[in-house]
């Protein structure tokens, strides 16, 4: 036979003991039995990351900027959706319930732009600004217009560039300047040069903005995605689109609010120390 173990022995009495001593106290008369909070009683009321702030978010009826424009309400702010088709614009708006307004415009025009501004001056100063508007067209080298070169530079290079500059004044110093770029920038794809060319310029745009603006403490950045399911590619030839699937790593397009998640990132303080970058939402097209 073993034999016992005293301290066990001694252990197990102690237990026992504690056991009798808990169940004649709980039986008291007149003693309460100790209350237990309910877990949505220690429930705290999340911040979003964008709390109380205003944005703006140029071509915000449709794709990314669309779904930019809610993620932002979603996390906390006021926006500014801007478009050019006013039943787009209100449908928009009512999607997106509330805390947003929409002002119809186009940014390629300065007139637009100095309505916007007026309208979000009532509102108060910019946190952030998103500089969505574009358009893109494929278009071989041999057979382009020049119908076709000032639309895409107009809207893309021009009117973003005066998109920025007339927001300046309402600028908030700390706040934070996205332009929305592609991942056409660094990759060669036929008929899609020009297209390709103003989202460079944007490129370069922020590099000099990272620089000039750094007194006022507002960081630029470029956002730029890989192909998005949007109206915008929507519009595209099938075999282009096609043809550029397999060039993505992850082997398939992207979806709008994956572009949107990472504009929270630049325009929250989680990218306090975050400026200059272009940022890629491709599924790795860009970067083989």
């Amino acid at each position: 036979m073993t034999a016992a173990n005293p301290y066990r022995t001694l252990a197990a009495a102690s237990q026992n003991s504690s056991i009798q001593k808990s169940k004649k106290v709980a039986g008291r008369p007149g003693r309460k039995a100790p209350r237990r909070h309910s877990s949505s009683a220690k429930r705290v009321t999340k911040m979003g990351k964008l709390q109380e702030k205003v944005a703006v978010v140029t071509g915000g009826t449709t794709g990314i900027g669309f779904a930019t424009a809610k993620r932002f309400v979603d996390e906390g702010a006021y926006v500014f959706i801007t478009g050019r088709r006013q039943k787009e614009l209100d449908e928009a708006v009512k999607a997106i319930g509330s805390n947003v307004a929409g002002v119809r415009g186009d940014v390629s025009k300065l007139q637009d732009l100095d309505n916007l501004y007026e309208t979000v001056r009532a509102k108060g100063k910019i946190d952030v600004l998103v500089a969505n508007a574009g358009i893109g067209e494929f278009a071989p080298l041999a057979t382009l217009t020049e119908e076709h070169f000032d639309k895409l530079f107009d809207l893309n290079v021009k009117g973003t560039l005066f998109t920025v500059q007339k927001a300046l004044p309402l600028m908030k110093d700390g706040g934070s300047i996205i332009l929305i770029g592609s991942v056409a920038s660094v990759k060669g794809t036929a008929s899609f040069g020009t297209y390709g060319a103003t989202k460079a310029a944007v490129r370069n745009l922020v590099r000099t903005w990272t620089v000039e603006l750094k007194d006022r403490r507002i960081r630029s950045n470029v956002l730029s995605p890989g192909p998005i399911k949007t109206p915008l590619v929507d519009l595209q030839p099938p075999e282009a689109i096609a043809r550029i699937l397999t060039t993505i790593p992850m082997g398939r397009m992207g979806e709008p609010d994956e572009v949107a998640k990472a504009a929270v990132f630049l325009a929250s303080d989680d990218s306090s120390f975050v400026t200059g970058i272009e940022l890629f939402v491709d599924g790795g097209r860009g970067q083989v």
